[in-house]
């Protein structure tokens, strides 16, 4: 069972930035890939990164060119840097592992408990 604790959310002004840190209790084939989704209040869950041990890389589209995904697979270690950020990235971000790399949350196997993260205009 692999066990995901998130830090890092917080309160920003738009334009802001903040950095998330999610580590993995340990590396097997189910923590393959690692990801960030966010879900905002009355709405689904949403993909927003994923980076796979290859280094393979997605994004959303809404948050390419602000956002970056990293990992440091010696800590089993996975960070979200948040850039320019806006209102509209106001969400809970939930940190995730699944066997393979995807923009599906189905495809994912475990998850954090989440961290807030507001952005003031």
């Amino acid at each position: 069972q692999v066990q995901l604790v998130e830090s890092g959310g917080g309160l920003v002004q738009a334009g802001g930035s903040l950095r998330l840190s999610c580590t993995a209790s340990e590396r097997t084939r189910s923590s393959y890939a690692m990801a960030w989704f966010r879900q905002a209040p009355g709405k689904e869950r949403e993909f927003v990164a994923a980076n796979s041990l290859l280094r393979n890389t997605y994004y959303a589209d809404p948050v390419k060119g602000r956002f970056t995904i990293s990992r440091d697979n010696a800590k089993n270690t996975v960070y979200l840097q948040m850039n320019s950020l806006k209102p509209e990235d106001t969400a809970v971000y939930y940190c995730s592992a699944g066997s393979r790399i995807s923009r599906t949350k189905e495809e994912y196997d475990y998850w954090g408990q989440g961290t807030q993260v507001t952005v003031s205009s």
